[in-house]
């Protein structure tokens, strides 16, 4: 999609510049020559060898270091640049440029370059509301820059409000729409729409910006990721669950008060701040934990993907290859939400609906089958609602019927709409 153009990546220093490198690799997949600038407190966060070997080309921060080819390096990225992309965009950044001010590499190059240049804003929402950076992007804007919005979500800070980076995806699709030709569209309204959905987002910040403790004194139980069934030693079997979602969950329901415990298949990301974690691999072990912590829950949200089945024998050793085909038989695992929904009494009881096809259909026989209070249904083969993705787009599916569809979002917005579902439900429950 991006064959033959250059995109320079200006690359600040603020905590969201780790989701700069997903956005150089988004980049370079679409086929762009990718050149990485830094600002030096940029390499304070995240090391220029990692943009180096992403973009497979020379990451440059100091203007007086020595060059690798022989030009001026600054005009020279600035002269072949199809498109300038500032992420994260800090308002330090942003008030040099509007000030006319270039002292380091990046804003030099800033000021020297004739391609459109996109900010992408990531600072503390007091900051981004603060009337000088404000007025200092519409300086811009009026001179012709490109912003996309920032998101409105939780804060490495702890707050909530208005500054965070939107997605990767959210970026680069509005370089790819820049690049089509389609800077009359408004790129802060893209942003919107994709990071909002249908009814836009909850509002769970207070006037100080701090996030609602509305789950405080709650217990939570959340499962996710995959679980892993072996076949012998080195072998096994399992699904592409990142736990991505689960874990969004588990974050957001702590930042809003909730004692959390997160019972986990084998994941490749942190595990939440402030969230009790106990790691499993088998569906086996995982019922057994949901088994032991379910009653000590108020509301609990399967987010996993459980192995429907297992090897009936585990090998001791492994399996060597032959020229002969080979068979395994495989047993049913113990289907932990089914056996939940007989025992849930007043406890609220959600469940994710992964399809391919049917999506309501499917979704509402789990519901139903499971005696699910609500179900989050998702269909994976959606570009931004698949495994591993950081954005989702599901609709949810309530016990009385009604069905709420949200736009596409990031998985951390989708938490909180589960979220206040489940408080809702919850409410109702206790008010019988």
């Amino acid at each position: 999609m991006l064959q033959k153009k250059t995109v320079v990546v200006g690359v600040c220093g603020g905590i969201a510049a780790y989701k700069a490198v997903e956005v150089v690799s988004r980049l370079k997949k679409l086929g762009a020559d990718v050149n990485v600038i830094m600002t030096e407190n940029a390499s304070k966060f995240v090391a220029p060898l990692t943009f180096q070997t992403i973009s497979h080309n020379p990451v440059v921060i100091d203007m007086f270091e020595k060059p690798v080819r022989w030009d001026i390096e600054h005009i020279s990225l600035a002269q072949k640049a199809d498109v300038f992309l500032i992420v994260p965009a800090t308002a330090n950044v942003i008030g040099k440029v509007a000030g006319g001010i270039a002292d380091d590499m990046l804003t030099t190059t800033i000021m020297a370059t004739k391609a459109p240049v996109v900010f992408a804003p990531a600072m503390n929402h007091n900051m981004y509301e603060n009337v000088i950076v404000q007025k200092n992007i519409e300086t811009l804007k009026s001179a012709g820059y490109l912003f996309i919005e920032p998101d409105k979500g939780l804060m490495a800070c702890g707050t909530y409000g208005k500054g965070r980076l939107p997605e990767p995806e959210t970026i680069v699709q509005a370089v790819v729409d820049v690049l089509a030709g389609k800077q009359n569209i408004s790129i802060t309204e893209i942003s919107c729409n994709v990071a909002s959905g249908v009814g836009g987002k909850s509002d769970l910040s207070n006037a100080e910006g701090e996030i609602n403790q509305d789950m405080k004194g709650l217990r939570v139980l959340v499962t996710a990721g995959p679980t892993i069934e072996p076949i012998d030693p080195v072998r096994f079997i399992t699904n592409h669950s990142s736990g991505k979602m689960g874990y969004a969950i588990a974050s957001h329901a702590a930042a809003r008060g909730a004692d959390v415990l997160l019972i986990s298949g084998p994941v490749h990301i942190p595990g939440p701040e402030n969230v009790n974690v106990i790691n499993v691999n088998t569906a086996q072990e995982m019922y057994d934990k949901v088994m032991e912590y379910f009653p000590d829950s108020d509301i609990m949200i399967f987010a996993a993907a459980v192995a429907d089945y297992r090897c009936a024998e585990i090998h001791s050793n492994k399996i060597k290859k032959n020229d002969e085909e080979i068979s395994i038989r495989l047993v049913k695992n113990p289907d932990i939400a089914k056996e939940i929904g007989a025992l849930k009494g007043d406890r609220v009881h959600i469940g994710f609906s992964a399809e391919t096809e049917n999506l309501l259909d499917n979704a509402v026989k789990k519901l139903q089958s499971k005696n699910f209070d609500m179900i989050v249904a998702n269909d994976v083969t959606m570009e931004g609602a698949g495994f591993g993705t950081d954005t989702n787009i599901v609709k949810i599916v309530s016990g009385d019927g009604s069905i709420r569809e949200l736009g596409k979002m990031s998985k951390y917005d989708v938490a909180g709409e589960i979220l206040n579902e489940a408080l809702n439900i919850l409410k109702r429950k206790k008010g019988k």
